[in-house]
């Protein structure tokens, strides 16, 4: 593991698995979080796109040193640009705005765009943020996480969770593979997954109040989903007068087809949107 907490795939058979999942298309235009030696780099270059044209790759890398070496080893393809820097910094600029350096001239267009990494542990959840936050979102994300991390992403009830709440409002994930610690140089403690996630093009709802009320929603996941808003809207509406009523809140609970008795894990990625949807108003109304 170098000092950036970064372990190398080594299995080619798993970075074609990660190349595969990318679904390359001509003029595709791939970002590569943390290449390190340039083994995925290596292997989007040489495999063929849908439609024969070639595609850009600009893989971005915190290490001076690897940077150094990827630009010397990429020397000759005028297709693979190098970035030297922090992709938390680095990525919301670089999707959101028109990437200009001193030999490349590349106008975005999200729907060519793809986001593509094997990412250390400790940045994964900070990267989703992210990714979650780009005004323009990519058509495509491919990432090599921790495997018990991204079954939580995944997850569906009865095992809804915080996690998969974040990232199922922005995208649809799917675990297409393993990766087991013995494919990595150094290897980890613990299994990999490679997931795909597909942003979805609109928001079905306001990010900000759903983001808040998740935290609501599973700040103590083992209460009621009754209980947990009765707690909230009791805070919420002390200073303008109303009181909770716990029938009200059971009666709109029942409206929109949710259990009160529930727990928050029980709750499906739609059913959690819409109730994302009502304030506290809504559930005092008579």
């Amino acid at each position: 593991m170098t000092k950036l907490g970064q372990h190398f795939l080594l299995n080619k058979k798993k970075i074609g698995k990660i190349v595969e999942a990318l679904d390359l298309k001509s003029g595709d235009v791939v970002i590569e979080i943390g290449p390190g030696h340039g083994e995925l780099t290596e292997s989007i270059k040489y495999h063929p796109p849908v439609g024969g044209s070639s595609i850009k790759i600009i893989a971005i890398e915190k290490d001076e040193n690897l940077a150094d070496f990827l630009r010397e080893k990429f020397s000759q393809d005028k297709n693979i640009e190098i970035i030297e820097g922090d992709a938390l910094k680095i990525l919301p600029n670089l999707v959101n705005s028109t990437l200009r350096t001193s030999d490349v001239h590349w106008t975005s267009d999200v729907q060519k765009l793809k986001i593509v990494g094997n990412i250390p542990y400790y940045i994964t959840g900070y990267l989703f943020r992210i990714l979650g936050e780009l005004e323009n979102k990519p058509s495509l994300i491919v990432l090599t996480i921790q495997k018990e991390v991204a079954q939580r992403i995944c997850a569906k009830p009865p095992k809804m969770n915080l996690l998969a709440a974040s990232a199922q409002f922005w995208a649809e994930p799917k675990i297409v593979g393993y990766v087991p610690k013995k494919d990595f140089r150094p290897a980890p403690k613990v299994d990999s997954a490679i997931i795909k996630l597909k942003p979805f093009a609109t928001a079905s709802c306001s990010s900000d109040k759903y983001y808040k009320f998740i935290k609501i929603l599973f700040k103590q996941p083992r209460k009621t989903i009754l209980n947990n808003l009765v707690a909230s809207i009791k805070h919420q509406v002390v200073s303008t007068g109303y009181q909770a009523s716990r029938e009200k809140i059971i009666k709109k609970l029942q409206e929109i087809g949710v259990d009160p008795q529930a727990r928050p894990q029980n709750l499906s990625i739609e059913q959690i949107k819409e109730l994302s949807k009502i304030t506290a108003i809504d559930f005092l109304a008579a």
